[in-house]
């Protein structure tokens, strides 16, 4: 039935030239069924199912996108003006995925461009991209069967799609820093071309520091149980959860809790600025073309980066650790607990712990990265003929066990790094090196001496996320990120 419907509706698709207001014309007054001179979201919704578009929220957007005097529906000027810009920015991403200029995009062109996205996608697998979606529901894009598309099919298929490009669906893929669980040591946000020439990036980057400020608020009391823990429990000093945070709560109340969140949060802009700049420096020293990067080189960048970032703002790591464990009344503030420790312990009491801290990078980045590539591979295997676009709850889903994955990897580096940060409120004979200190913990304690503290750690993971992931879309749309 659909393949008539789609055949009344865009007869001439192929002929359409973008200047052609015919063309437009012919195909408004089709959608607006109650010939009342608009299309309204109900109308195109109708139009929209008729072709086989079913995504969800499609009609919305076009609508959205094109309504310019903000009444709910489009005029003929709204509906043609929208096409039209639409078509130019469909043109502009055929070309930039033509990569011979044959005309033509095929699947070894669609591998090339994910490449550059960071996805290292099989033939099979962009065979199944370019046929883009299963008949029994989706129009094919390949309309022709020769498993290449021209310019006509791309049009074809796209110009009623709220989408751009094929790059628009599978950048949802970007292996995100979005998915804050506070932690420092995660690969660095990655933006295209056309979002660092736009100024997109900023923005985004904007919204990820404040979803992360508000994730990281939400769950500091679990966080300042973690150190306390990493610090003072051990086989004869048992700490459970509820008993630390009964204990903390009496010596301090409640706002105990949050002790160390203030420089936490604004740790997060100098670190991710840092990050990102270098990110890019490193990239471009790694590739020769500066854009073409495998994952192992953006693994390399990524880690570099991180370790650039760490180096910088790692003092401010020392003094989260102490104001987190501090006693009431031991530091008036942030600044105050940099001179007394300046004071006391000089300048290298604020690089305790940095050697742990940068070698945890390797292993936490490492891993997540591979989980995250392993999980998304297998899902396209499976799913990538029906669709590109893998939804919110598969995405949060893979970035949060892929993040956790590194933890587990990488916790017993994070907890010997608190101790050596910590090291001035202990007793002299517990400052150690880090081989030292960590034979010390497994000869007092065993292996999972090293994992202390590890169960509060786990039990943020899903609240970050989720906090982080809400605050990012909203912050998105007040920045106007499309």
């Amino acid at each position: 039935m659909y393949p008539t419907l789609r055949t009344f509706l865009l007869s001439n698709a192929r002929c359409w030239d973008a200047d052609s207001e015919r063309s437009y014309q012919d195909l408004f007054e089709r959608l607006d069924t109650n010939q009342d001179g608009k299309v309204d979201v109900a109308e195109l919704r109708a139009g929209l199912k008729a072709m086989g578009i079913f995504r969800l929220g499609a009609a919305q957007k076009i609508v959205s996108s094109g309504d310019q005097n903000k009444d709910g529906s489009l005029d003929f000027n709204e509906f043609s003006k929208y096409l039209k810009d639409h078509e130019k920015k469909l043109r502009l991403t055929f070309k930039s995925l033509d990569r011979n200029n044959d005309g033509r995009i095929d699947a070894s062109e669609i591998q090339q461009s994910l490449a550059e996205l960071g996805m290292d996608v099989s033939r099979e697998n962009a065979l199944k991209i370019l046929q883009r979606f299963d008949l029994r529901y989706y129009p094919l894009m390949d309309i022709d069967g020769t498993m290449m598309v021209d310019w006509n099919e791309w049009r074809e298929h796209f110009l009623l799609h709220p989408a751009q490009n094929l790059e628009e669906i599978m950048r949802y893929w970007k292996h995100s820093t979005v998915l804050d669980i506070g932690d420092s040591l995660a690969i660095p946000d990655e933006f295209t071309e056309e979002e660092k020439s736009s100024g997109g990036w900023w923005k985004q980057l904007v919204a990820g520091a404040v979803a992360g400020a508000v994730s990281r608020t939400g769950t500091a009391p679990l966080d300042r149980m973690k150190v306390f823990m990493q610090v003072h429990s051990s086989k004869t000093n048992r700490i459970s959860l509820i008993g630390g945070f009964k204990q903390m709560i009496i010596e301090g109340g409640i706002t105990s809790l949050w002790r160390g969140n203030g420089i936490n949060v604004l740790k997060i802009a100098p670190e991710t600025a840092i990050k990102f700049m270098s990110y890019e420096q490193y990239k471009k020293l790694l590739s020769s073309e500066g854009k073409n990067i495998e994952t192992h080189k953006r693994f390399m960048a990524g880690s570099l980066a991180g370790a650039t970032a760490q180096t910088a703002i790692y003092p401010m790591e020392v003094l989260k650790t102490r104001l987190t464990l501090r006693k009431t009344g031991q530091y008036s503030g942030m600044f105050d607990c940099a001179k007394k420790i300046l004071r006391k312990e000089g300048v290298m009491a604020f690089y305790k712990g940095y050697i742990p801290n940068l070698v945890g990078i390797i292993p936490y980045a490492g891993i997540d990265l591979a989980v995250y590539e392993s999980l998304k591979n297998a899902w396209l295997s499976y799913h990538a003929k029906d669709s590109a676009n893998p939804g919110v709850l598969v995405l949060v889903a893979c970035g949060t066990i892929s993040s956790t994955c590194g933890q587990l990897a990488s916790y017993p580096l994070a907890l010997v790094r608190t101790r050596m940060q910590a090291q001035a409120s202990l007793d002299a004979t517990d400052q150690s090196s880090m081989s030292t200190l960590i034979k010390k913990i497994i000869a007092k304690d065993g292996f999972f001496g090293l994992y202390r503290g590890i169960l509060p750690n786990f039990m943020k993971v899903i609240p970050a996320v989720s906090i982080s992931y809400v605050v990012y879309e909203y912050m998105k749309t007040g920045l106007g990120i499309k």
